[in-house]
């Protein structure tokens, strides 16, 4: 699954436990009639794809949805969903590009140096 959207806000990595589990949030703004804000979660080593992203930035993000059960001490059972990231993506870089053909390499481009003034060709332009 994929969220695609505008970043929102992105959260500072967090450490929990003694086991050193490790977490990332990541807000996106999806761009539809009526956008939501969803908070994604990085965990682990996939904390570290956020990097280089920022704030105002569209990307794609490949998605896991997670659920858990818990039982609270009253014996109620209580069910809890997250969404996890695992792939992120650029998505103005990929816009710009996709509007540009593609130019060949200089070397595909002859010189022109036998061309002689007094040659006229018959194009009425």
């Amino acid at each position: 699954m994929e969220v695609q959207g505008r970043i929102k806000m992105i959260d500072e990595t967090k450490t929990y436990g003694n086991n050193g589990f490790r977490k990332r949030e990541v807000v996106v703004t999806t761009e539809e009639q009526y956008p939501q804000h969803i908070l994604v979660e990085f965990v682990q080593d996939k904390c570290d794809l956020l990097n280089s992203y920022s704030v105002g930035q569209m990307v794609k993000i490949s998605i896991n949805l997670r659920g858990r059960e818990w039982v609270n001490p009253q014996g109620e059972t209580k069910y809890f969903n997250s969404i996890q990231g695992w792939r992120i993506e650029n998505l103005q870089q990929e816009q710009s590009t996709d509007n540009m053909p593609p130019v060949p390499p200089m070397e595909a481009f002859e010189p022109a140096d036998d061309l002689n003034e007094e040659d006229h060709d018959d194009l009425p332009f």
